[in-house]
């Protein structure tokens, strides 16, 4: 590489850091004079890149966002982030409505270009990591363009929504955030109907409009919207008590979903304490472990399981 490109390069790294650089400042970072310092910067722009300058006392070079996307210059430690963060985007399937070989494509853009010892550390992070598949359905993107503009634009939505029973709704809201929580997109926002805050899952819109109505953001009853909808989650979940009639060893080597605390009760039991969105749930994860165990709290769990075991003997008394 020539003195020149190298030096060019250079300067486009200091850039794209997003200060502003002092001429004189800038000129001394890269050893060079103020007059071979403009010809690289005229340089960058020919190649695409807007670079505003401000001369005088107080002048600046500063990278700005241009019409087009020019090439990028990373380091190598923002070269394997951004591998590493195409390459689970290409494996999740939390969104939806992209060109389906969009991430794949511009991964292997990138690794053309890489360095080999860069090539080898991707390669290496890429074949140590597995990215678990979402839980829901992926959500269309043009959906969260839509809720990012609708936020950013103080605009209210509508949209049509199915809820977890299947009952479909029109909503009206004001939209706060977007949040991904667990493999599921969810939109935070007040429910002009309802007039409280609502949560609702985007694989459950349908429908969604931005109006031409703006409104005033309202002060969230909490630090953040992922705080506020985790007490909301946290606030439906059921808290319960089981005592496994067997070793912690043995219930922790089969009970694979555990979300909650195993601890010991003596040699030959334990107790697991969890707190779970459906007892269904729960009565599926404790089940299938094959371990004998009894209900220490809720008295609803216990009637559930008594409801369940009842459906099971008229299923095997038909059969």
């Amino acid at each position: 590489m020539t003195d020149v490109s190298q030096r060019v390069l250079t300067l486009l790294a200091l850039l794209q850091h997003g200060r502003a650089w002092n001429g004189a400042d800038l000129a001394r970072r890269l050893g060079t004079s103020p007059r071979t310092l403009r010809r690289d910067v005229d340089r960058l722009r020919e190649l695409g890149y807007r670079i505003e300058t401000r001369p005088g006392p107080g002048g600046h070079y500063r990278l700005a966002p241009g019409s087009s996307m020019p090439p990028l210059f990373l380091d190598d430690a923002a070269a394997v982030a951004v591998a590493v963060g195409l390459r689970l985007a290409a494996d999740a399937t939390v969104l939806d409505g992209l060109d389906e070989d969009a991430s794949s494509r511009a991964l292997d853009q990138l690794e053309r270009v890489l360095p080999t010892h860069l090539r080898r550390t991707v390669s290496a992070v890429h074949t140590a990591t597995e990215a678990a598949p979402a839980r829901g359905a992926p959500v269309d993107v043009d959906l969260l363009r839509l809720i990012g503009a609708a936020v950013e634009q103080r605009r209210v939505m509508t949209f049509a929504y199915r809820d977890r029973d299947g009952v479909e709704s029109r909503r009206q809201i004001e939209p706060y955030r977007q949040i991904l929580r667990r493999g599921r997109w969810y939109l935070l926002g007040w429910d002009l109907d309802r007039l409280q805050w609502r949560s609702f899952r985007l694989d459950r819109l349908g429908h969604a409009e931005m109006t031409g109505e703006r409104f005033r953001p309202r002060q969230l009853p909490a630090d953040t919207a992922s705080d506020y909808l985790e007490e909301g989650f946290n606030a439906a979940r059921h808290r319960a008590v089981l005592e496994f009639l067997a070793p912690l060893d043995r219930v922790a080597d089969r009970l694979v979903d555990r979300n909650g605390t195993l601890e010991p009760v003596d040699a030959g039991r334990c107790r697991y304490t969890t707190e779970v969105d459906s007892f269904e749930w729960l009565a599926v994860t404790t089940l299938v472990i094959g371990v004998d165990f009894r209900v220490v709290e809720p008295i609803e769990f216990v009637t559930y399981c008594t409801s369940l075991r009842d459906r099971l003997d008229r299923v095997l008394t038909v059969i």
